[in-house]
């Protein structure tokens, strides 16, 4: 049963939100603020559902304190506000929350993100060889190979690619890519993206396969065969 942590000051909303919750399979924590949030996180919420205007220390900080710590980045958050403008949206998103919802919400719709936010944060089961196109990275071995011909690939230009292949048809943004490839190298820039994307393709070109590292116009990028 996965673990839901709701952090709203105010009891009826708590309320409602739980029920909801109840109702679509969860476990439900509660806390009134950020400090009994932070005590809450010990019994390991797999996602925490996090209002903006708390007492004390803001929904938006403690959001941004949960993504930068190691113990906890790795928690799915979705913020909740009555703050519906885009300007707001977008600054909790950049705090690194999954989603945003405003109120007021649909309990149903708001049980439908949560799930949906668990999908896309579990990891993708990988088999030992991933193949697309032709081309064949080994998840043991470290290897990437094309029609029996193995491919020299730097350890960045390897993370990027296992990425883009074990998530392929999908476009991402530089950001995301930072995110999901870096890591914790927080100070890298968006640009670096583009040169170890550069860096791939020329890898690629041995074989043939550098067109499966398609850029997307206005997004970022896309690994497809299609």
């Amino acid at each position: 049963m996965p673990t839901v942590m709701i952090v709203d000051d105010e009891p009826d909303i708590r309320e409602v939100m739980r029920f909801a919750l109840e109702e679509g399979g969860f476990r439900v924590l509660e806390a009134g603020h950020a400090d009994d949030a932070r005590k809450l996180l010990a019994e390991g919420p797999d996602l925490v559902l996090l209002d903006w205007m708390l007492p004390g220390r803001s929904g938006l900080e403690l959001a941004a304190q949960l993504k930068q710590s190691p113990k906890t980045r790795n928690i799915p958050i979705i913020m909740v506000s009555a703050r519906g403008e885009e300007e707001d949206r977008v600054k909790g998103l950049d705090t690194g929350a999954d989603d945003y919802i405003t109120k007021p919400f649909s309990p149903r719709e708001m049980v439908a993100r949560v799930n949906a936010v668990l999908r896309r944060s579990k990891p993708d089961e990988v088999s030992d060889q991933t193949e697309i196109g032709g081309l064949v990275i080994d998840n043991v071995s470290h290897r990437v190979s094309a029609n029996g011909i193995a491919i020299d690939i730097a350890p960045t230009e390897y993370r990027l690619l296992h990425f883009f292949m074990t998530h392929a048809d999908r476009a991402f943004n530089r950001s995301q890519l930072l995110d999901q490839v870096w890591g914790d190298q927080v100070y890298v820039e968006e640009r670096t993206v583009d040169v170890h994307v550069r860096r791939l393709r020329k890898a690629l070109e041995k074989t043939g396969h550098e067109h499966l590292l398609q850029t997307v116009r206005g997004v970022g990028y896309r690994f497809s065969d299609k």
